[in-house]
């Protein structure tokens, strides 16, 4: 029999020239983009719409949501990061049905309601990688939703610091013949983008935003707000992992115990004649409160998921330590800069809303379904890895040709949440959510045996070294603090896993608690960090509190 094999090329060119009436070659009217949106894409397609972790096609997002449901319905988005209101819109105004996502931080409690409500089937909550890896496989999109800082006429794309998820997501639909619809900040004349990000030939529409794009300062963490126990925890942290393990090349979850660690590095990390044997490679955005161990000479290079805020002409100042072009602009890149945090890192340290016994964590609660970013990705023991380095080797296990080292994953966590709630738990609200959305296996952010080490303000817990699962509970408990699980701790088991140095409280690592002051802070104020910077750092307006 004769097969057609160009099915999906063929729709593509119908679906271009349905839309051809509100272009200019590859322009778009901007008045006529909810036609054009209207034409291209059809009932039931799989979209998959830039929300990245910061930027946000939201002219684009914006339109789709006021399109007709009767003529687009039944649509599946593909959407790493669910962040503004009108991504949720499209499934109660029935544009959309179904949804695959990573994260979903200022969505989080409206998406748990629409979940349980119907209202929006969840394929999966996925990690970064995963979701965009689908594209490649089982979730090719039929249309893509992206957005630029600059094109030209020919298509070409300019994406400067916020590169992100945008090459990723353009590959996977143009070379699968899916129609790659771009908003760009600027549309300018052939041959005038500082540089060519993204090729004009994978791009089939562009339209000039109504307003620049929407970008969130998710890195941004004012010094501020750091207080005695995140700068306790980052001292704990110091000295129990990251100088107990000659820590060389990590990356920072997004939070304020980490950024004290970042401030400390200058002032405590110097006390204790750290520098240069530790925190030198980065996987990581440029996190402001990071300016001033890089102006210390802590930091010898960053490489990012993505841009941030203001951080700009910091980054361009800076090309030694950052990944930039010619133009001086960031070249971030969300999927490379997750492989690097998966393969190439020695460390990960994050944080979690909810930890249980056996050291699973999640950030999907009650009422509240968040997802995970890419913090899966880079919170496992990659088994493909197979380059040494000391830290790795200090975590060695097995003899012969099982022997092989360890990628330290490491959960920071203030024993109470800031709201009173415990963060340690018996059972993971994660466990009921899933089972009440219909979830196949229950959405937990990091397995617990994953985890190498737990630190809170009380000390660390050295799970790796535990030789039962009973052991890993009581080195947990032994630093869960005075929460329902602390609570179970035996004063007997926990002196024996201090002897067994699976466990160092604060006493054992030698950190004096009357130390932990914001006196020890290398910045204090948004408006230390800009003194830091030479003035290169430009905060955004909220942040302008000095």
């Amino acid at each position: 029999m004769d097969r057609i094999w160009d099915r999906r090329r063929t729709g593509k060119r119908a679906r271009l020239a349905a839309a051809a009436a509100h272009t200019g070659g590859k322009l778009i009217h901007p008045e006529a983009l909810r036609r054009v949106l209207e034409a291209v894409i059809h009932p039931g397609d799989t979209v998959a719409l830039e929300g990245d972790n910061q930027k946000q096609a939201d002219f684009l997002s914006r339109t789709l949501a006021d399109c007709d449901p009767g003529r687009l319905h039944d649509l599946h988005m593909l959407i790493g990061s669910v962040s503004r209101a009108e991504h949720l819109d499209l499934f109660e105004r029935g544009l959309a049905s179904r949804l695959d996502l990573a994260y979903a931080g200022p969505q989080s409690v409206r998406m748990a309601q629409l979940v349980a409500d119907g209202t929006v089937t969840v394929g999966a909550i996925h990690t970064y990688v995963e979701l965009y890896a689908r594209m490649l496989v089982d979730l090719k999109p039929d249309v893509a939703l992206l957005c630029a800082s600059a094109a030209d006429e020919h298509g070409n794309l300019y994406t400067g610091a916020n590169t992100e998820d945008t090459p990723t997501i353009a590959e996977a639909t143009a070379f699968h013949d899916g129609v790659v619809v771009v908003q760009a900040d600027e549309i300018v004349a052939a041959g005038a983008l500082p540089r060519v990000d993204i090729p004009g030939d994978w791009v089939d529409l562009v339209v000039r935003a109504d307003r620049p794009f929407f970008l969130e300062p998710l890195f941004t963490r004012d010094p501020r707000a750091i207080g005695p126990v995140q700068i306790l925890q980052a001292m704990i942290a110091l000295r129990g992992v990251y100088e107990r393990h000659q820590v060389v090349s990590l990356n920072h979850g997004v939070g304020f115990s980490t950024a004290a660690i970042e401030l400390i590095l200058p002032t405590y990390g110097e006390s204790l004649g750290l520098k240069g044997s530790i925190c030198r490679n980065w996987a990581l955005n440029p996190h402001p409160t990071l300016i001033p161990a890089i102006e210390s000479g802590w930091v010898e290079s960053v490489h990012s998921f993505g841009g941030e805020s203001g951080m700009n002409r910091y980054v361009a100042a800076r090309p030694d330590v950052f990944f930039t072009g010619a133009d001086g602009s960031l070249r971030s890149n969300r999927v490379l800069c997750q492989l690097a945090g998966q393969y190439a890192i020695d460390m990960f340290i994050g944080s979690t809303l909810q930890m249980d016994a056996r050291a699973n964590s999640s950030t999907v609660t009650e009422g509240r379904l968040s997802g995970f970013g890419g913090a899966p990705n880079m919170g496992h023991d990659p088994h493909g890895r197979r380059h040494a380095t000391p830290a790795w080797l200090d975590l060695r296990h097995g003899d012969g040709a099982d022997l092989r080292g360890r990628k330290l994953v490491v959960q920071i966590a203030e024993t109470f949440q800031g709201s009173g709630t415990p963060t340690f738990v018996e059972s993971l609200d994660a466990v009921q959510v899933g089972r009440d959305a219909g979830m196949p296996v229950p959405p937990v952010m990091i397995y617990g045996d994953d985890v190498s080490h737990v630190v809170t303000e009380e000390g660390v817990a050295y799970l790796y070294k535990a030789a039962s699962l009973e052991d890993r509970k009581q080195a947990l408990a032994a630093v869960a603090g005075v929460t329902p699980l602390g609570r179970g701790a035996e004063p007997g088991e926990v002196e024996r896993l201090r002897r067994d140095g699976l466990v160092a409280l604060v006493q054992d690592l030698k950190v004096d608690p009357s130390l932990a002051t914001r006196e020890l802070l290398a910045a204090r104020s948004i408006g230390d960090l800009v003194a830091w910077s030479g003035g290169l750092y430009e905060p955004p307006a909220r942040f302008r509190n000095w």
